[in-house]
């Protein structure tokens, strides 16, 4: 069977590349997006050549993702020892293919890259490729211009991550040069349609998630398939753990997907323009999509389950369901194709709401990108909205993952206290309107606002979070992937955390020392340097902001109340002293805040023009009380957990003694006595 797979490869390459190049062009014909244009014309071959090239770069690099995601977290990976224990054995031999396919298709989408920067530029400008002067203002045009650096940048990123492919041999490796691609399709979520001005954080945010799940999908697909002869007994396995991805992939792709519409559209009637046809055929195709998808799911994954098996019987399910599995994926990868095709189309189609800036906006509108919202008041601070959807998708998804895990304990008989899901659920919930209520709203534009953001972020969502456990959770809940007995050392969810929590700089920073300098310390250097501005101004900034507080808050107060593994935890009153240590420091930064007379990024919340609310300097003052006062409630609450969780470990270990001394007599005791009655008789003695 595998020989046979590797022998009619090369084909089902081309047809792949064949479908994917045809759909480009029907979907530009049906547009008429290489018509002449009636201002500068660059030439018919800039006109074809730059959505076919741009769809061809989008594919290059989700094969890349896709090849790398393969071998994080789907291929199975030989021990390089014999395995012991009965049962099928690991095959393994497509690992190591994947990183080479990953390196393969980086060198593609690299070249691909510089292709569409250039014929990027040669549009914009109006100008011929063979114009005498193209080469000085294509590098002015990288250099000077944000859209041709942001695509120098993607192209950068291609040509290191592509480096790395070929160098990287462990899923830590493969881990770290998928989070560079993962950087790369962010600064392309920044260009296009994304980058106008309606909606301009929601539209930018779901274009992010649009094409992170769209190159996971695509890609991880597509590498599977060019892959699959390699596979032998791993096919099972490997289409299994593809397709939970797929299903998640799907769910990003639509949520972004209607999100994108609905800021396109701007009603209904948008619906009756070039753009609504082309949406409704994307939506039409998308559709198709997933019912190939759970059928492939419902049809194809048992009937590969007996692919596992060694011997003639094994080797028969494996021919069929080999074929099986390349009919669909033919089908799957055309329709995506189709999809790809009417993307490019949309994107070279203007939409009903049109990005241009308008020039008669607020002083605030020129800065943040958004109308100044109307004054606070406790009701608006629950009502109005900032949609985040990279972080509001985050929370959803958490809630939805940390209850399958409860009820996946309570079918197989085990319990689980309901306190932690409420817990889960509520500091979820509250993350959820930070980052896309009012704090999200107001933060951008008040410093005391962005106060409140902050200081909830870090103190009061981590100690939800914290007591609810989820890594001890997900360590009960999620299966065992690695197995040895069988030659298999690939990382699952599972493996994954282990991984982190049992590493070095995983133990590192959950040290109860460390963590109190990072969640107090950062905070000095956060406000200031220039990553405050940087967080104002850029959503990669804002999400690096959210990550990092929420993260430090979780490993001070699972350092002191949590339950989850990592740190190695102090006694009881040190953790008392670390705390208050903490938050006097963190009180001695508010105090800071109020006397300071220096407007902290005085060129964003000093222009903002408000004609309500207090001035600048005082709102900043305002914040710096807020820093101060509202951190006492979390501080007293993590005091009032050290004291009770001190109190049980007392009565805990007071039990175990009674028991012992019920089982073994009080042992201790008794030779306290023995040495007070020689001590006694000594002193008769003399």
């Amino acid at each position: 069977m595998e020989t046979d797979a590797r022998a009619v490869a090369p084909w089902r390459v081309v047809v792949l590349a064949v479908t994917a190049v045809a759909a480009v062009l029907v979907g530009v014909r049906f547009t008429g997006a290489a018509l002449p244009s009636l201002l500068r014309d660059p030439g018919a071959f800039v006109r074809w050549g730059l959505p076919v090239s741009a769809t061809l770069t989008e594919l290059a690099g989700a094969l890349t993702l896709g090849a790398l995601v393969l071998a994080v977290c789907v291929l199975p990976r030989r021990t390089g020892t014999a395995p012991r224990g009965p049962g099928p054995v690991a095959d393994g031999g497509a690992y190591p293919r994947a990183a080479v396919l990953a390196g393969a298709a980086g060198i593609a989408w690299t070249l691909l890259s510089v292709l569409h920067l250039v014929l990027t530029y040669a549009s914009v400008a109006g100008r011929p490729l063979d114009s005498p002067t193209f080469g000085d203002e294509l590098g002015l045009f990288v250099t000077q211009v944000e859209l041709g650096r942001t695509l120098l940048a993607i192209t950068a990123a291609a040509a290191v991550a592509t480096t790395l492919a070929f160098v990287v041999a462990t899923p830590t490796g493969a881990a770290w040069t998928a989070a560079l691609v993962l950087v790369a399709l962010w600064q392309q979520g920044q260009t296009g349609h994304a980058a106008g001005a309606a909606g301009h954080d929601l539209a930018t945010s779901s274009m992010v998630l649009h094409l992170v799940s769209v190159a996971i999908w695509v890609g991880a697909l597509a590498a599977l398939a060019l892959l699959v002869g390699r596979l032998g007994t791993d096919l099972s396995a490997s289409v299994a753990r593809y397709s939970v991805i797929a299903g998640w992939c799907f769910v990003g792709v639509g949520v972004s997907g209607v999100v994108n519409g609905v800021l396109r559209l701007g009603g209904w009637d948008g619906l009756t323009t070039r753009y609504g046809v082309l949406l409704l055929t994307k939506v039409a195709l998308f559709g198709v999509l997933g019912l190939l998808g759970l059928w492939h799911r419902r049809a194809v994954v048992p009937r590969l389950a007996g692919g596992a098996a060694t011997g003639a019987a094994g080797a028969a399910v494996r021919r069929a369901g080999g074929a099986l599995f390349w009919r669909l994926v033919l089908v799957e990868l055309a329709v995506m194709g189709a999809v790809s095709g009417v993307a490019v189309a949309l994107g070279s189609t203007a939409p009903p709401v049109p990005d241009d800036v308008p020039l008669d906006q607020s002083p605030a509108y020129q800065i943040t990108g958004h109308p100044l919202p109307p004054e606070p008041t406790f009701l608006r601070w629950f009502t109005e909205w900032k949609w985040d959807l990279l972080m509001a998708s985050a929370a959803v998804a958490g809630m939805v993952v940390y209850v399958r895990w409860v009820r996946r304990l309570r079918r197989r008989g085990d319990t689980w206290p309901w306190l932690r899901t409420a817990s889960a659920l509520t500091g979820l919930a509250v993350f959820f309107w930070t980052t896309s209520g009012g704090p999200a709203l107001y933060g951008h534009v008040l410093f005391s606002a962005h106060m409140v953001q902050h200081m909830v972020l870090a103190m009061v969502v981590p100690i939800f979070i914290a007591l609810s456990a989820p890594v001890t959770l997900a360590l009960r809940a999620l299966p065992v992937r690695s197995t040895r007995l069988r030659g298999d050392v690939s990382r699952g969810p599972r493996e994954w955390i282990l991984t982190i929590v049992h590493s070095h700089v995983g133990a590192f920073l959950a040290h109860p020392l460390v963590a109190a300098v990072n969640f107090a310390g950062s905070m000095v250097l956060f406000y200031y340097t220039d990553f405050f501005e940087w967080s104002l101004r850029s959503p990669v900034g804002h999400l690096a902001m959210i990550v990092h507080f929420s993260a430090a808050g979780y490993l001070f107060a699972n350092a002191l109340v949590g339950i989850d593994p990592g740190p190695t935890r102090l006694g009881y009153p040190q953790r008392l002293l670390l705390l208050f240590a903490t938050m006097a420091f963190h009180a001695f930064f508010g105090v800071a805040l109020v006397g300071g007379e220096a407007l902290l990024v005085a060129d964003w919340f000093g222009l903002m023009g408000r004609p309500w609310g207090a001035s600048a300097i005082d709102d900043q003052h305002t914040g710096g009380a807020i820093t101060w006062g509202i951190g006492e409630l979390p501080t007293l609450a993590l005091a009032i957990g050290v004291a009770f969780a001190w109190s049980r470990e007392d009565e805990r270990t007071a039990r175990r003694r009674d028991r012992k001394v019920d089982r073994d007599g009080d042992v201790e005791m008794d030779e306290y006595n023995a040495m007070l009655a020689r001590m006694a008789e000594q002193d008769d003695r003399s």
